[in-house]
């Protein structure tokens, strides 16, 4: 990777960094609202993040945009099912609401100090591996 394009992806990751900072998405009390019902904040947030990426994703497919090297971009069709993604959706949101953060706030959390988070991002990385190494004997 060239250091020009390293720089990019740098600085849009300290923005997107900043951008969940300043809109208190990292915020643990924030995210203890949204799942209990008592707020719209982060219900706001993220239905503008879908409602953006739909754009984008729209954008990209009628005017075939390319690549950052110029490649086009290929988004391929889901697969369909319910249950993948009710059984998905849910891990995922337990997790979310016990640990009070989702994968990229685990990086500015630790970024602010919040050293613990380390272990959750430990154990992310960990599943993670787990999962990569026995996909093969999974259900797809």
């Amino acid at each position: 990777m060239k250091v020009g394009k390293a720089l990019v992806y740098l600085f849009l990751g300290i923005l997107f960094g900043i951008i969940l900072s300043k809109s208190e998405a990292i915020s643990w009390f924030r995210i203890q609202e949204m799942f209990r019902f008592e707020s719209f904040h982060m219900y706001g947030l993220i239905g503008s993040a879908v409602a953006t990426g739909v754009l984008c994703i729209q954008v990209i497919k009628r005017f075939k945009v390319k690549d950052i090297e110029g490649n086009p971009i290929v988004i391929a069709d889901k697969q369909k099912g319910v249950w993948r993604y009710l059984l998905g959706g849910t891990s995922f949101g337990m997790g979310w609401a016990l640990v009070g953060g989702c994968t990229a706030p685990m990086f500015i959390l630790i970024g602010y100090g919040e050293y613990s988070m380390a272990i959750i991002l430990f154990f992310a990385l960990f599943g993670t591996f787990i999962y990569g190494k026995y996909k093969h004997l999974l259900p797809h």
